[in-house]
Order: C-alpha cells, then structure tokens, then sequence
C-alpha cells in the first residue's frame, strides 16, 4: 500500500499582498497577522502567547509541533508591536497577548474567520500559515531563518524557503 504523497505550498506572500489583507484586518487580526511575521512562528503557536511570555527583553516561545524553546529578542518593530498591543485601551485585559474584544484568547477558528473575510475583502488568495515562509525569506540569511523559525536542520529550512521568490540573475548582456 503506497502512502500518501502530499506536495508542499511553494506560495510567497508579497508585501502588497500582505498589507491589503492587514488593511481590511480588524485591529486583532492585524495585532496576529504582524506577531506571525515579525516571529515566524506557526498560527497555534501565536495564538498561545501570554504576556508572562514577555520577560527579560524577550519573547520566549515553546513550538508546538516541535517543542522547540526560542526566545526571540523584543527589539525593533517587535517591541513597538508588543507595546502597541499593551497600550491598547481593553474592557477586560487578559493572560493572552491575542485576545478578542472581551478578554478571551483568540481561538483558531476565530482567527481563521476573521483572516478570511480579511483576505476576501482585499482580494488576495494566500493563508495564514503562508505567513511563517514569509518571514523565513525576508530575512535574507538561512542561518537567521532558521534559528527564527526553530529548525534543527538546516535543510529543513532550505525547504521551506526554496524558490518562493526565485533567484535574481542579471541577463546575457
């Protein structure tokens, strides 16, 4: 019995694409949407941050998938979107750095419905989880890519940034 072949996504999300599908986001969508670029982290993994998560000038991660511990350092656009996210006037704050209006964590299928209508609005046609090989490519290092994204091998993460943008060459003449 042969088992089943699944073929991997090979999408790259342009920066224009990203900023229609943010421009039509809700202010939570869009607070998820920059974490997941700015982190390179998994859409669940987002979702479980808490604020306890913040300390000692970092954002400290444990994946899901891979139980892989990272603490990605609170500077740059990082620590502005962390302080934009506290600053934010709330009726109820809570544990969860990803909250909805009343203080819950935002759940997957919460974040799924709000992406979708997002993109819907703007026209664009790419997932959330595209998000993570975005990250993985703009860094425009491996070495920085997968040290971002938790990978033990570097060939994993040769994978999954491979082609998505295409190399640039210069022509002939």
């Amino acid at each position: 019995m042969k088992g089943f072949k699944e073929t991997g996504r090979d999408r790259y999300v342009s920066d224009e694409e990203f900023r229609a599908v943010w421009e039509q986001a809700d202010q939570t969508l869009r607070d998820a949407m920059d974490l997941a670029l700015l982190t390179g982290q998994r859409p669940a993994d987002v979702l479980k941050i808490k604020r306890e998560d913040l300390r000692d000038g970092a954002l400290w991660i444990v994946q899901n998938k891979t139980s892989a511990r990272q603490a990605i350092d609170l500077t740059g656009e990082l620590a502005a979107l962390v302080d934009r996210i506290n600053a934010r006037p709330r009726r109820r704050l809570s544990a969860w750095l990803i909250q909805d209006d009343n203080g819950k964590p935002l759940g997957t299928f919460a974040l799924r419905s709000r992406f979708d209508k997002a993109r819907r609005a703007a026209g664009v046609d790419f997932q959330f989880r595209d998000l993570r090989a975005k990250a993985a490519t703009d860094t425009g290092d491996l070495g920085h890519s997968q040290r971002l994204l938790g990978h033990r091998s570097r060939d994993m993460t040769e994978q999954y940034v491979r082609s998505r943008v295409g190399e640039r060459v210069r022509p002939l003449r």
